[in-house]
């Protein structure tokens, strides 16, 4: 007797939830395209070139020469990719990165591992045990998925009221005494482009006793420490949001990326170093997974060179050129949650506009965003949001910005 074939169905079952990003992969050029030339921020899909707003290379380093040429000495040296996992053999260049990482972030030790996601998997666990995490309402998915795996392991897990740190105040007081307590949330938020308040939220931590553990992937190279010598108000150095916010590492363990300011697959913790050890025992990453490539190491260490020498400078660019955006958005009168002056735009669409059409116009006038979709967002925040960085010329901001004109005209935007 022969079987009938298994259709896709018989494996996965496709939720409702989907349907909408489903019809936008398939039919809206914004998704899955194939990139097949870049020129600058210029990016070429097919015969169609538009200016790129997806990117998350704040600081222009993908471009830039003196970091491209620090890859082939190291190639040599290492190979393109030393496969060792790291509790067996640590290529030289590891140490090196986290000294470099430790001064400038001015924390008491660093651990660098392949990607922010693998250590929101493999460490949110190891720190709550059986004990709590309390997650921001609006910490990003990663951070989520990192929390669930957690609770599978026996921790409990309760979500506090986004940036309302009374909240988590009447959260942590109600919680059992004598069990580890992990506060997780966002620096510089992903889609808000908003930063909390640290401090804040730091003293509760000391307060109770708990962890404060804060992923600033979009602030780790644009935000830092401030000074009477600073250039704009990013501060100086890129050294993410503790510094900004002027607080020390007691009681927080900050998690960051190389992926976005830095162009390089490659993230970090900045944390206390008999912590640094145990981790080094006991997250799968540090013990399995395969190192990032060489490539990635080598514009690491030379992107710290560039950051000393240049960084604020660029920062300062960088600054200029999200403003002419944010002024242009806020002068239009159009939304957005974007309260301060960091390069993440998000611009939410008007109610009942359709995120397909919209992205179809961004297509047809030459600009490419990030499309934020529902379920990827709540239908209610439903829009896209466009990333300045330091490479974007100022006519490609001038464009931007004429396409927000004519959909701001148009009522597709949130006022």
């Amino acid at each position: 007797m022969s079987l009938a074939p298994l259709t896709g169905l018989d494996f996965v079952q496709r939720e409702g939830r989907w349907a909408d990003l489903e019809r936008l992969r398939s039919g809206n050029p914004m998704y899955d395209a194939v990139i097949e030339e870049i020129d600058g921020r210029r990016i070429r899909v097919g015969d169609h070139w538009l200016s790129d707003f997806a990117s998350c290379n704040y600081l222009g380093f993908d471009l830039e020469p003196e970091i491209a040429a620090a890859i082939e000495p190291e190639v040599k040296r290492w190979g393109t990719h030393p496969s060792w996992s790291r509790l067996l053999g640590n290529p030289a260049i590891y140490p090196q990165i986290e000294e470099r990482l430790t001064e400038l972030l001015d924390a008491p030790d660093t651990l660098v591992m392949p990607t922010i996601t693998h250590i929101h998997m493999s460490v949110l666990p190891i720190l709550a045990g059986k004990g709590y995490i309390f997650l921001d309402s609006q910490a990003h998915k990663t951070i989520y998925d990192g929390s669930m795996y957690a609770r599978g392991l026996g921790a409990t897990v309760q979500r506090f009221r986004a940036n309302d740190y009374e909240h988590l105040r009447e959260l942590l007081r109600a919680a059992p005494g004598g069990v580890p307590k992990v506060i997780a949330m966002d620096g510089v938020n992903s889609m808000t482009g908003n930063a909390p308040d640290i401090a804040a939220f730091a003293a509760i931590a000391r307060e109770f006793g708990a962890l404060l553990y804060v992923d600033d992937a979009h602030g780790f190279g644009v935000i830092g420490e401030r000074a009477a010598n600073e250039m704009s108000p990013y501060g100086i150095k890129g050294n993410a949001i503790v510094k900004y916010c002027g607080e020390s590492y007691d009681n927080i363990v900050l998690v960051g990326g190389f992926s976005k300011s830095y162009s390089s697959l490659l993230a970090f913790l900045a944390l206390p170093t008999w912590l640094k050890n145990h981790l080094k025992v006991a997250a799968p990453p540090y013990l399995y997974s395969g190192p990032a490539p060489t490539a990635s190491l080598a514009t690491v260490m030379a992107g710290f060179d560039v950051n000393e020498k240049r960084g604020d400078a660029i920062r300062a660019d960088l600054y200029r050129k999200t403003m002419k955006v944010l002024d242009h958005v806020r002068g239009l009168g159009v939304f957005t949650p974007n309260t301060g002056t960091t390069p993440v735009i998000e611009l939410p669409l008007a109610a009942g506009e359709d995120i397909d059409a919209v992205g179809k116009l961004l297509w047809d006038r030459g600009i490419y965003v990030t499309l934020a979709a529902y379920p990827l967002v709540p239908r209610d925040q439903v829009g896209f949001r466009a990333q300045v960085t330091a490479a974007n010329s100022d006519a490609e901001l001038d464009q931007l910005n004429d396409v927000i004109t004519e959909l701001a005209e148009a009522g597709k935007l949130r006022r």
